[in-house]
C-alpha cells in the first residue's frame, strides 16, 4: 500500500512537471537614444529577474568610407536602476563590406574606447560584457568574426553577439561566430515593407521552420530575445509602405478611420495622425504580439534549448504596461 502511494505521488509529480510552463529569468533591451525611465518602465525593470539591462549605446555605420558612431546615448536624471548595464552596439552590415585588417583593428579599438567613455561620462555600472548586434552575411562573415576576436583582445571583456533566424538556418554559409554566448532574436521573421498577410514581427510557423535544427547549433549558451513591441504599417495609394512605431489596436479607435478587419483600418479624412500626414484612402495595419504567440515560441524552444534567459525587446511603457512577465 505504501509503495502504491509513493508510485502515485511520483507519477503525479511527473505529470505536474511536464505540464508546468518553465519559469525563465527575464530582463529587457533598452533601445532609445536617451536613457530615461518613466514610472511604468522602472516598475517593470525592478521586477525583472535577471540583474542586467541590455542597453544600446550607439550604432556604427560607414559614410564616405569613414566609420561613424550614430545616435550615441545620453542620459536623463530619471534613469536610475540597480541593474548592471550590458553595452550593446549595432553595426550595419555595410560597415564591414571591403574592410581591411587595419580598419578592423581601428573599429574594435574605437568601439571599445567609446563604450568606456560613455560608461564613465554617464556613471553607468556596466557588466564585463559587450554585445554586438549585426546582421552579418556570408560575404561579411570572415571580417566580422575577425572583428569580434579583435574586440575581445582590445577590451578584455566577454564579447557576445546576436543571432538572427537566417544565420541559424544557413549556418554553413553564414558561419559560426567566435563567441561563447549568442542571443537568439526570435522576431523580424519577414519585412514589414512587403505586402503580406503574415505578421512581419513574428510568424511562429516561419520561426519554427528556421529553428528546426537549433538544437544542433554549435554554440550551446543561447539566450532568447522575444518581441513585445508593435507598430503600424501605413500603405498609400501606390502600395508604398512606411512604419509608425508603437501603434496598437487601441489606436485604431478613431472617428476618421473605417475598420477593414480586426487589425486594419482605412483613413476616411486627410489629416495628421500619430505625427504623420495621412491622406484619405491610406490604410493602417497594426502588428503586435499576443501572449499566446510568445507561449507557443517558448514551448517550442524549451524542447530545443535546455536552459535560457529571456530578454524582451523592448523596455517601453507602451509595451510593458499590459504584459504579465
Amino acid at each position: 500500500m505504501k509503495n502504491s502511494k509513493i508510485l502515485f505521488l511520483f507519477l503525479l509529480f511527473l505529470i505536474v512537471s511536464c505540464n508546468r510552463k518553465e519559469n525563465h529569468p527575464y530582463t529587457f533591451y533598452y533601445w532609445k537614444t536617451q536613457l530615461k525611465l518613466d514610472p511604468e518602465e522602472r516598475k517593470a525593470l525592478d521586477k525583472a529577474t535577471v540583474p542586467y539591462l541590455y542597453t544600446r549605446f550607439f550604432d556604427v555605420d560607414k559614410e564616405a568610407g569613414k566609420f561613424q558612431p550614430v545616435a550615441v546615448i545620453t542620459k536623463n536624471k530619471s534613469f536610475i536602476t540597480d541593474k548592471k548595464i550590458v553595452p550593446t552596439v549595432f553595426i550595419t552590415n555595410k560597415t564591414l563590406l571591403g574592410i581591411s585588417g587595419e580598419e578592423i583593428k581601428f573599429l574594435a579599438e574605437s568601439i571599445h574606447h567609446l563604450v568606456e567613455k560613455k560608461s564613465e561620462e554617464l556613471h553607468l555600472k556596466i557588466n564585463n560584457e559587450i554585445q554586438i548586434d549585426c546582421d552579418w552575411t556570408a560575404g561579411t562573415r570572415d571580417d566580422y568574426f575577425k572583428f569580434l576576436k579583435e574586440l575581445k583582445k582590445v577590451s578584455g571583456k566577454e564579447i557576445t553577439c546576436t543571432l538572427r533566424l537566417h544565420q541559424v538556418k544557413d549556418k554553413k554559409q553564414t558561419g559560426i561566430p567566435p563567441v561563447e554566448k549568442v542571443y537568439l532574436m526570435c522576431y523580424s521573421t519577414s519585412s514589414p515593407l512587403e505586402k503580406s498577410d503574415k505578421n512581419s514581427i513574428l510568424d511562429v510557423s516561419v520561426l519554427k521552420s528556421y529553428l528546426s535544427k537549433i538544437d544542433d547549433y554549435p554554440i550551446k549558451k543561447i539566450e532568447v530575445a522575444l518581441p513585445i513591441y508593435s507598430w503600424g504599417i501605413i500603405t498609400n495609394h501606390l502600395e508604398k509602405h512606411k512604419l509608425i512605431n508603437a501603434l496598437s489596436k487601441k489606436d485604431l479607435n478613431h472617428p476618421d478611420f473605417k475598420k477593414i478587419s480586426e487589425n486594419e483600418v482605412e483613413v476616411q479624412k486627410d489629416g495628421f495622425y500619430f505625427g504623420s500626414y495621412l491622406s484619405k484612402g491610406f490604410t493602417i495595419k497594426i502588428e503586435e504580439i499576443s501572449q499566446d504567440q510568445l507561449d507557443d515560441v517558448l514551448r517550442f524552444l524549451e524542447k530545443k534549448i535546455p536552459d535560457f534567459n529571456i530578454i524582451y525587446y523592448q523596455l517601453d511603457s507602451k509595451f510593458v504596461g499590459d504584459r504579465k512577465f
